[in-house]
């Protein structure tokens, strides 16, 4: 078993993630309470790099998740305009008006008989699939997007869940990584939130964010969508994860915590049968009943 050193805050890693660590105190910054220590990654079963749980794993062993290009200080692609954006169902969000784009490392799917790739962003403000042959560079794209799949075999059922219609306002702005500087690593990012075809629709991840592991999308459920919850060994026992979330201080850097964020694994059985495991956010998700 592969074992790697990683340095942590004590505060980033709360609650089910612990097992029993206490938190940081609400309204506290982190420089009151803080401390460092170094956490053990192993090889589970998601990857060869995994934090607090065998199936919260990097994405890839090296590199980041991002399909680079050519230029290694920039990863957009450029794409055709006026293709269809599709969601984890096959289903069209709407029309790509970008003429680049991001997409996740081993994210590959069929819809309408053709190869999609997962991009990060698209023209409907969510991610989303795109065919493949809308690619510029198609043939080097294909030669480094790869294929990554979250597994979940042998893993027991717990409750059944659906993507809700709905999401709380006051999460959304948070940020999932402490002192995050970055536009992106919102709570929002993992949240049904209301895309520009006016539908909401949320994030399946890879992995949790808050570890370093990048919280990368890997499909992008519309509300409704049942979301089976399976019961998923973690490094405090429960079957979750629950990460700090961080707002502004007075220097407007995002050091002080307010909440938590709970994530936990499953899978969406997409319309085209294809089983997709991953973790959401709960704040994502309301019980429900049906799931395959």
């Amino acid at each position: 078993m592969r074992s790697h050193l990683f340095t942590i805050c004590t505060v980033a890693l709360v609650s089910s993630a612990c097992g029993g660590e206490a938190p940081l105190e609400e309204g506290a910054t982190a420089g009151e309470a803080v401390a460092t220590r170094e956490q053990a990654a192993y090889s589970g079963v998601n990857g060869t790099y995994c934090l607090e749980s065998p199936f919260n794993c990097k994405l890839r062993e090296s590199g980041g998740n991002r399909v680079e290009t050519n230029d290694p200080a920039d990863d957009l692609w450029g794409i055709m305009t006026g293709i269809a954006i599709r969601d984890g169902h096959g289903n069209i969000l709407g029309t790509n008006t970008r003429t680049s784009a991001q997409f996740n490392h081993g994210q590959t799917r069929t819809f309408a008989g053709e190869l999609h790739a997962f991009a990060v962003s698209t023209s409907n403000s969510s991610a989303g699939w795109l065919p493949i042959s809308a690619i510029y560079g198609r043939t080097s794209f294909e030669q480094k997007v790869g294929h990554v799949s979250a597994l979940g075999s042998g893993l027991a059922k717990l409750g059944c869940y659906a993507v809700r219609n709905w999401h709380d306002t006051t999460l959304e702005p948070k940020k999932v990584v402490y002192d995050s500087t970055s536009s992106n690593e919102r709570a929002g990012d993992y949240l049904p939130l209301v895309r520009a075809n006016g539908k909401r629709s949320a994030n399946l991840a890879f992995n949790v964010p808050g570890f370093g592991l990048g919280g990368p999308a890997v499909d992008h459920w519309p509300a409704g969508t049942k979301f089976q919850r399976l019961d998923v060994p973690t490094d405090g026992g429960a079957p979750s994860i629950d990460i700090p979330l961080w707002v502004a201080d007075s220097s407007g850097r995002y050091r002080v915590q307010s909440g938590t964020m709970k994530f936990i694994y499953g899978y969406v059985i997409a319309a085209t049968t294809t089983k997709r495991n991953g973790w959401m956010a709960y704040d994502a998700l309301e019980v429900s009943s049906g799931c395959p």
